[in-house]
């Protein structure tokens, strides 16, 4: 069972980010989304992470829209801006604006331009970041992405951390894939938020004891996660949360048939009516048409067996 104290905890988009012509965030098109998503059910937003192309971003960007969405009205609570970048001064920055903000909980990414780097330079990374902050209101959710990052977090990493800074330290968000791995931490590491990257995986791990997802399938089927999210205690034999299960898995599919985040663009391009939703900042790149049309009738196909 999980342990509802855990910080964060529930289902968090990890939310696209919209550009305009000159490929710059569209602050209204991304708060209109925010505000579908919360609507949908999601208990938050994860904003500037990996399917929201933060790294494409600079500082100044992604300060900006940090502050579009919180003086629309959007609760600061409800949002984890991602701020760990290659340059510590810049997570640094990026940290200490979230915090004037009144957001309190962050996902940080390791520094992760260097390879070979050992725990203690990881560690010491983390931990300047901490100390020339010195605000004890700070939270910081471990970003556990290897793939892209090519800086996994260890476990022996996360113990350290927690020992030296236990009010810092709450969670970790593992898109590795790795379901083994993410069961260890909810044993190993009692109170530490485990939070899944991947959408299938959040019904198994909250019958571990996992406190929720940060997932880029959210952005399409919110209401289905937090269908699960809500009822994962109902047991196997509950209908409704097996079709919700069911359509969040058939999601994942349709969108990893192509890159993810220009799929991801496509179908909210189609489900807002607004072409603009497309665009992906260099390098990455849109769908061609070929593959939008297939993806879209794929989806038109996976709407009508699961209606």
């Amino acid at each position: 069972m999980a342990t509802w104290s855990l910080h964060p905890q529930g289902v968090f988009c990890a939310a696209l980010t919209p550009l305009d012509a000159e490929l710059a965030p569209d602050h209204a098109r991304f708060i209109a989304h925010c505000r579908y998503l919360l609507g949908e059910g999601c208990d938050g937003i994860a904003l500037l992470g990996t399917t929201g192309e933060a790294n494409s971003f600079s500082v100044g960007e992604r300060t900006s829209l940090l502050e579009a969405v919180v003086r629309d009205g959007i609760a600061p609570s409800r949002l984890l801006p991602g701020t760990g970048v290659a340059a510590l001064s810049d997570t640094i920055a990026l940290t200490r604006h979230a915090l004037s903000l009144g957001v309190d909980t962050v996902v940080m990414l390791p520094p992760f331009y260097y390879k070979a780097v050992t725990d203690d330079g990881v560690y010491a990374s983390y931990s300047e970041v901490v100390q020339r902050i010195g605000d004890a209101r700070l939270r910081i959710l471990l970003y556990h992405i290897p793939q892209m990052s090519m800086q996994p977090i260890s476990h022996a990493l996360i113990e350290r951390l927690r020992s030296a800074y236990p009010a810092t330290f709450v969670g970790i968000k593992d898109s590795s894939g790795d379901f083994a791995n993410m069961t260890a931490m909810v044993e190993r590491f009692p109170g530490f938020a485990v939070l899944t990257g991947a959408d299938p995986l959040l019904l198994p791990l909250l019958r571990k004891g996992g406190a929720g997802c940060i997932t880029a399938t959210s952005n399409l089927v919110a209401r289905d996660l937090a269908y699960v999210y809500r009822h994962f205690r109902d047991g196997d034999d509950d209908a409704a949360l097996a079709a919700a299960q069911a359509r969040i898995m058939r999601a994942r599919e349709l969108v990893s048939r192509f890159p993810q985040m220009a799929s991801l663009k496509a179908l909210v391009a189609e489900r807002t009516g607004h072409a603009g939703w497309q665009r992906l900042r260099p390098p990455l790149e849109s769908l061609p048409p070929s593959q939008v049309k297939e993806l879209l009738a794929a989806a038109g196909e996976l709407a009508a067996v699961t209606a």
